[in-house]
């Protein structure tokens, strides 16, 4: 005869896994080439590639955003998971470049969404935000407090850019990509993570803002840092970002409980082609294991891992119980990264039904005339609210004329 206590506890600690089941991309469609940046400043395509392996990137034109790319990035993904936006339980949006310093840009993904039952957050750990992010949502998937979530690393690095150094502006672009997170039986999917900071780094590479001291405008003449510019110690930056790039996939690797060799794909953070290559030296792991896009995107910092999952899915480079590597590097300084054994779904056999597509589209259709709505109906309270007093005090100075006059 089973014991009741037995059986409960067996229930209780059958692991659950999170799984990527969705992932999608954008990019705008503006393209500047090394050639265009040659055009108003002192460098050329044949530098740039010889220093970045970056040919070109993409700019957000002026009705673009952070928060719009970060929307078709996750309408996409949300395609390939064939699941609704009511499903989702948490929101998280990885980004170096906020749509506002508040409300998060996640809470206008979740709005235009129609996510009503997710809670949403942005998460700033830079170019390893995406990393950060991903952990975060599987860790409360394994916790079994959530069932679904939505990731995204979305940036428009063109915005805070100091188009007059060489040194930065060369180097990044914009875009967005997401992915699915999904609570399963089935072992797998996200297998280890490490997340690692030095805030001895902080000088090398930030963005001084609102609460900065650099907010002083003469103080951020004085020390050359502009407010809501970034500014960045390139050779500083590169030795770090070699220094920590193996060390950190071994250490995921090793708490996955493989080995390095069996790692069958490495997404790294698109920085930089030499950072990429020094990589697969130290690792001992043929260069063509590893993703690399930079060429094309830049460095699109928190957006460039879920973009590069994208394209390597698309390029058929991802196969069912492959072992994937993420890693990402950037200002904190922090780096993450994480081992993902893929298997929900294999990558060729998703595809959203007809029934699902046309309820999703439903659900975005009423979420902007919810939200509409909502904004209309506070804008005529508040006008209520301001005319009352108004009308009140008119309403006495006339019976106060009256009864001046009937003295």
């Amino acid at each position: 005869m089973v014991n009741p206590n037995q059986q409960a506890n067996s229930v209780i600690l059958t692991p659950t896994y999170a799984h990527v089941v969705g992932w999608g991309m954008a990019v705008p469609e503006n393209v500047m080439t090394n050639n265009d940046l040659a055009a108003f400043i002192d460098t050329s395509d044949e530098w740039i590639v010889a220093r970045t392996g970056i040919k070109e990137r993409r700019i957000a034109n002026e009705k673009e955003s952070t928060a719009t790319l970060a929307y078709k990035a996750a309408q996409r993904a949300l395609e390939v998971a064939d699941i609704l936006p009511i499903d989702l339980d948490m929101i998280i949006v990885a980004t170096s470049t906020p749509e506002n310093i508040f409300p998060s840009t996640a809470s206008l993904v979740q709005d235009w969404l129609n996510a009503s039952q997710a809670g949403a957050f942005d998460l700033s750990a830079a170019c390893s935000g995406f990393v950060y992010a991903l952990n975060m949502a599987a860790d409360s998937i394994r916790a079994g407090s959530i069932q679904h979530a939505l990731v995204i690393g979305s940036e428009t690095m063109s915005r805070v850019m100091d188009w007059q150094d060489r040194n930065t502006c060369i180097l990044f672009g914009d875009g967005a990509g997401a992915v699915v997170l999904e609570a399963s039986k089935i072992p797998g999917g996200v297998l280890s993570s490490v997340l690692k900071s030095d805030g001895a780094g902080c000088d090398l590479l930030a963005i001084p803002s609102i609460g900065s001291v650099d907010a002083d405008e003469s103080r951020a003449g004085a020390n050359g840092h502009k407010l809501y510019k970034m500014y960045m110690a390139g050779s500083e930056v590169f030795k770090f970002a070699t220094r920590v790039v193996n060390d950190s996939i071994e250490q995921a690797a090793k708490l996955a409980g493989i080995a390095v060799s069996d790692i069958d794909l490495v997404i790294p953070h698109q920085a930089n082609y030499r950072i990429i290559q020094s990589a697969a030296r130290k690792l001992n792991i043929d260069i063509n294991k590893f993703m690399s896009n930079v060429d094309r995107y830049g460095n699109t910092s928190a957006a460039s891992i879920p973009i590069a999952l994208c394209e390597a899915i698309e390029q058929k480079r991802i196969h069912d119980k492959d072992l994937i590597a993420l890693v990402g590097f950037g200002g904190g300084l922090t780096w993450a990264s994480m081992i993902i054994q893929w298997g929900i779904p294999k990558p060729d056999e998703q595809h959203g039904s007809l029934l699902n597509r046309q309820r999703r589209n439903i659900l975005y259709y009423t979420a902007r005339w919810r939200s509409r709505t909502k904004r209309w109906r506070r804008n005529l309270s508040r006008t209520i609210q301001y005319l009352r007093p108004k009308h009140g005090r008119v309403d006495r100075l006339i019976r106060k004329a009256d009864e001046d006059n009937r003295l």
